[in-house]
């Protein structure tokens, strides 16, 4: 390993070049699921922010708001072939850093080709539209149409858990509207996207269009969203962080993808078979550490049993242990400390009354994947965020009650819907308060063109290729008097 580690010692990256200060911090980066070192990173200075951010207001002016649409795309497209030539060599790294099963390494390395690739074709379909002027009274003789601009200077802050393609949802953006972007990725997982920015470079992306920053969030946040050339600064986490970047970034364009504890309904003409499968896969998805994660199940009253029964025979089949082994469905979480704060939760829950059917039990960063009912809505595994492998399952006895149920939280991002009642689904998808809405699937179920956002505390702003596109470009409306 020391010899990986010494390839995996990276510092910002600035206008094309690697930028390490002998007076900077160097933070490490472990694996998971056995502590070992697999990197390190030099921290950026605030003098490194400034100079990231003033070259690429720069390289904005010169390069990119001049670049064609037909040349981003290539590049993007570029990228996308790069990247899904290395597909193993990624899904390995991304195993190390996150701790993720190699199996789903792999498909967040097939999702991140596929959201190049939708970027690469966004590219070429950012458009005005024509404005009929004579709808208004003195309009009579005259033209008007708006075109879409890119804005300028993107920040973008990224969370640990899937380090390479929500980076992507918001770098690959910004660059199909030819912005610039400075991108600080989290700490924990910094190293795929130095790996990602490298073949972006051999793709031809002109240096500095692209910049990093490497370091804490505490550290870098400040003078990255308070800057005035910045324009827009894009963000997925915690609640916490986000809501206290929006105040920090003043007037300036904010997306926020934030947590969620996301309620999945099932009644009792569902397919139970079918709802459990998905409801456990959508449970343990990077150990549970995913916004859109299956955290409360409400179960009709008649089939609760039943469901409650498969559920904890799905979850006891489930594999726990080393990501890199192929029969492994859930590997460690990010830190000891994150595996340690879900289990004390399981255990202030059965204090308080829950029942722990299965599992709980942890192992340094391994948590067993957990099903508990007697819950109350007061609990945190009810109430808050997880962010981990933990079901708890609720009983209801009418729709106006789960819905009611499902609603009663401050946070809204996704949800789930089992039933085989058409008329039913639909009324039950549009009471609920949430940014998306799957029937007969649950609610982790993303796919990397939809649009993608929560309400309440679960975030403002939406992402998926498109719609990012439109958030990160401005409108400019045109008249002619002919």
């Amino acid at each position: 390993m020391l010899s990986q580690t010494e390839r995996f010692y990276f510092g910002s990256f600035i206008d094309g070049q690697e930028v390490k200060s002998e007076e900077s911090a160097v933070l490490e980066v472990r694996n998971p699921y056995n502590n070992q070192l697999i990197g390190k990173i030099s921290c950026a200075t605030k003098e490194d922010v400034e100079q990231a951010i003033t070259v690429s207001q720069r390289v904005f002016q010169e390069t990119m708001k001049k670049m064609p649409a037909y040349r981003r795309s290539d590049i993007l497209r570029k990228t996308a072939d790069l990247l899904e030539s290395r597909t193993e060599s990624f899904a390995n790294l991304l195993v190390l850093e996150t701790g993720k099963p190699i199996r789903e390494a792999r498909v967040e390395v097939d999702r991140a080709v596929q959201v190049l690739r939708f970027a690469s074709e966004g590219a070429k379909q950012i458009h005005g539209e024509e404005i009929q002027l004579d709808s208004a009274h003195g309009g009579e003789n005259q033209f008007g149409f708006t075109k879409r601009y890119p804005i300028g200077v993107v920040v973008a802050i990224t969370p640990f858990n899937f380090p390479l393609n929500l980076v992507l949802h918001k770098v690959a953006p910004a660059i199909a509207a030819g912005n610039t972007i400075v991108l600080k990725p989290a700490e924990k997982t910094p190293l795929s996207p130095v790996m990602l920015y490298q073949l972006f470079m051999e793709a031809g992306l002109p240096a500095g269009a692209l910049n990093i920053v490497m370091g804490p969030g505490q550290d870098l946040a400040e003078p990255l969203v308070k800057d005035p050339r910045v324009k827009r600064v894009t963000f997925t986490g915690s609640g916490q962080v986000g809501w206290k970047l929006k105040e920090l970034a003043g007037h300036k364009n904010v997306t926020l993808e934030l947590g969620s504890n996301a309620p999945n309904l099932v009644f009792e003409d569902a397919d139970l078979d079918a709802a459990a499968a998905a409801l456990v896969r959508g449970g343990v998805v990077t150990s549970g550490q995913a916004c859109i994660s299956v955290q409360r199940i409400y179960v009709q009253r008649s089939v609760y049993q039943a469901l409650l029964n498969k559920l904890v025979d799905g979850v006891r089949a489930l594999r726990v242990g080393n990501p890199l082994d192929d029969a492994t469905d859930v590997g460690p979480m990010i830190t000891e400390a994150a595996a340690a704060r879900a289990e004390e939760w399981i255990r202030e829950a059965a204090e308080q009354g829950a029942t722990v059917l299965t599992g709980g039990k942890r192992s340094g960063a391994l948590l067993e994947p957990a099903v508990l009912t007697n819950v109350s809505h007061e609990m945190k595994v009810v109430c808050q965020e997880i962010f981990a492998p933990v079901f708890s399952v609720i009983p209801f006895d009418e729709e106006a009650e789960a819905i009611a149920q499902a609603n009663a939280s401050d946070l809204g991002l996704h949800a789930g819907v089992f039933t085989k009642d058409i008329s039913r689904a639909l009324r039950v998808a549009e009471a609920l308060e949430t940014g998306g809405v799957w029937i007969n699937d649950a609610s982790i179920r993303r796919y990397d063109h939809i649009p993608y956002g929560g309400v309440k505390q679960s975030g403002i702003g939406k992402e998926g290729v498109a719609y990012a596109i439109e958030e990160m470009t401005e409108i400019k409306f045109i008249g002619i008097k002919l």
